[in-house]
């Protein structure tokens, strides 16, 4: 049985991730969450994520932006990458994931989530049945209640790392 709180895998920066072994994989559909995992907390896109999604859509994967901001932050963000959005997905609910993948029409077999916190992102994606990938944060400048999930966050991945060196054996 998959841990909830366990990512299916780690990335060291969203810019990393060999999208297209997923694409080749049978995954059609990339849902995001912005801050720390695209740009900086609070940034505009950059040309690094622009040059990010125009490579992704070239590929064939449709894309989405599911974020707990208001959309003041994610539509702008979403314009200049060309993609759709979900703003105040009330994440790690279930329905805003669920919402994504109907906007994509795609399924939790063929959707991959990729985001920088275990309980938002990687909770909520793997009660959908997503692949969900848990990236490094961008910036270690962040408001005190993620800083205090951090703290809660870095006991889970301690396990996870055991964990995954366990079953390597």
């Amino acid at each position: 049985m998959r841990h909830l709180l366990y990512p299916s895998e780690t990335s060291e920066s969203t810019y990393l991730i060999p999208f297209e072994n997923y694409y080749d994989e049978g995954y059609r559909g990339i849902i995001f969450d912005i801050d720390n995992t695209l740009v900086p907390h609070g940034a505009p896109a950059d040309n690094r994520a622009i040059e990010l999604f125009d490579k992704l859509h070239d590929i064939g994967f449709k894309t989405l932006l599911l974020s707990n901001n208001k959309e003041p932050r994610v539509a702008p963000f979403a314009q200049a990458v060309e993609a759709e959005y979900i703003h105040l997905a009330g994440k790690p609910m279930l329905k805003g994931y669920m919402k994504a993948m109907e906007k994509m029409g795609t399924t939790p077999e063929n959707t991959l989530f990729v985001g920088d916190q275990i309980f938002t992102d990687v909770w909520g994606a793997n009660r959908v049945g997503m692949h969900t990938i848990l990236v490094g944060q961008i910036d270690k400048k962040e408001e005190i209640q993620i800083v205090l999930k951090r703290y809660l966050e870095s006991i889970v991945l301690f396990f996870y790392h055991r964990h995954i060196k366990k079953h390597k054996r």
